[in-house]
């Protein structure tokens, strides 16, 4: 589903839902939708995004989700199902993340924290060292699994699958995203070969 300029920033600061459900053990959070991700009201939608082949070969889902004209039938429950949620830290869509004022992001922290009081994951996800460090004021953090928790939530930061983000790579951000699944006690998958 293709759009125009227009179109994409008629949906500048709209949300998208988080994916949430029974059972959630990892909380995975991103700094905030894309203006493509609000229209299709799916996360990480961008075709190219590494986030999902990175979940795949993580061994956390069974196929590689392509949430580009939005989720296809299943593939939200499925993450549901294996005890992933999906959500942002700031809930509006930009066209880049670098868009976002520091008080908004220390604004989405403390609102976090209250979401993550109410859903009671395992382990909190946040993608991106760089929001991280500004959201909750931790100016030398490192990526990783973090000394202090988050509403009662181990917390961990693990790289951004932005393909700004470009020394990752897909199986880097497998690995991370591996040990913080095997941290929430999901019962991951073999990883597939690349």
């Amino acid at each position: 589903m293709g759009f125009t300029r227009a179109e994409l920033d008629s949906y500048r600061g709209k949300p998208v839902p988080s994916v949430l459900g029974e059972g959630l053990r990892l909380l995975i959070v991103g700094i905030n939708p894309g203006l493509h991700t609000a229209a299709v009201q799916a996360p990480f939608s961008r075709r190219g995004n590494r986030f999902y082949p990175a979940l795949y070969r993580a061994g956390i889902i069974d196929h590689v989700i392509d949430a580009s004209d939005g989720f296809q039938p299943g593939d939200r429950e499925h993450l549901i199902a294996r005890g992933v949620g999906v959500t942002s830290l700031v809930a509006g869509a930009t066209a880049r993340a670098d868009e976002l004022s520091s008080e908004q992001l220390v604004e989405g922290a403390a609102d976090l924290e209250r979401r993550v009081a109410r859903l009671r994951p395992v382990v909190v996800a946040m993608l991106g060292i760089t929001a991280y460090r500004v959201a909750f004021a931790r100016p030398r953090a490192t990526v990783g699994k973090q000394a202090e928790t988050l509403a009662g939530a181990e917390l961990w930061v693990v790289p951004n699958p932005s393909g700004l983000n470009a020394h990752e790579s897909v199986d880097s951000l497998a690995a991370a995203y591996r040990e913080v699944a095997i941290a929430a006690g999901i019962p991951v998958y073999p990883q597939p070969n690349a």
